[in-house]
């Protein structure tokens, strides 16, 4: 007897399926890094290369753009966005030391009589004329010295313009001290000057002096309240770096 004739089925070999789909999907991803590649905006490529250029040669190297060529490109330095990226910093800085001498003055019982303020041209510190000399005079007094020392301490490592500016009302002033108002407001912002430096140890090549007497006054003159406003030396940390839009988000 005959036994029955046995079909093996032959299956196909797919095991070439894997790879094929694998590498279909590494076409595709392809594809897509080249189409978003295309829409990169050129500034901004060339702004990253920069900061890659900085990060890893620590000054000029040579990236290619996005239109391929190799060039050189200069450091970051010069760029807006290094500007920028400093500008941000510098903000930051002085944000911190105005707030830490606020809450320094605030517990020296002086809130009231020396402002803090930050703007577009730098941290300003204004000190009314009473909490820091005598009435027509312009020594310092020694009991605002610890004041003014916890403001040299804060500010004296800033690699930042000081300028010192003085300010009176526009009461005439004339005795045996002081010719004018212009007399008395450039000694009060001297003797400050003179207080930060020698006490306070801060650079001299750093300050500026401004000297204003009764002109340009912040407040009106024709009040009591004014005119002590107006009676002031004024410290402005100024800005090294433009203040931009960021900053005052």
């Amino acid at each position: 007897m005959k036994g029955k004739k046995q079909h093996h089925e032959e299956h196909v070999d797919e095991t070439w399926l894997l790879p094929y789909s694998d590498m279909l999907t590494l076409l595709l991803a392809l594809f897509i890094v080249m189409f978003a590649m295309s829409k990169v905006d050129n500034q901004k490529l060339k702004q990253v290369s920069q900061q890659f250029n900085v990060i890893f040669s620590g000054g000029n190297g040579v990236m290619k753009d996005s239109t391929g060529n190799g060039s050189n490109i200069s450091p970051v330095t010069d760029s807006g966005s290094a500007n920028e990226v400093n500008s941000l910093a510098e903000q930051d800085k002085m944000a911190v030391i105005k707030n830490t001498l606020e809450q320094e003055i605030k517990s020296e019982g002086y809130a009231d009589k020396v402002k803090l303020d930050l703007s577009g041209e730098g941290l300003s510190i204004s000190i009314q004329d009473t909490v820091a000399f005598n009435s027509g005079d312009a020594e310092v007094l020694s009991s605002f010295d610890p004041v003014l020392m916890q403001i040299s301490n804060m500010i004296k490592d800033l690699d930042n313009e000081i300028r010192i500016s003085g300010h009176t009302d526009n009461v005439p002033i004339r005795n045996n001290k002081f010719r004018s108002n212009w007399d008395l407001s450039y000694m009060r912002a001297s003797n400050v000057m003179g207080f930060m430096v020698d006490k306070g140890h801060i650079l001299p090549d750093k300050f500026s002096i401004q000297v204003n007497g009764e002109y340009r006054p912040k407040y009106d003159n024709s009040t009591e309240e004014g005119r002590a406003k107006n009676r002031s030396v004024d410290i402005l940390i100024v800005r090294k770096y433009a203040l931009t839009t960021k900053n005052t988000k």
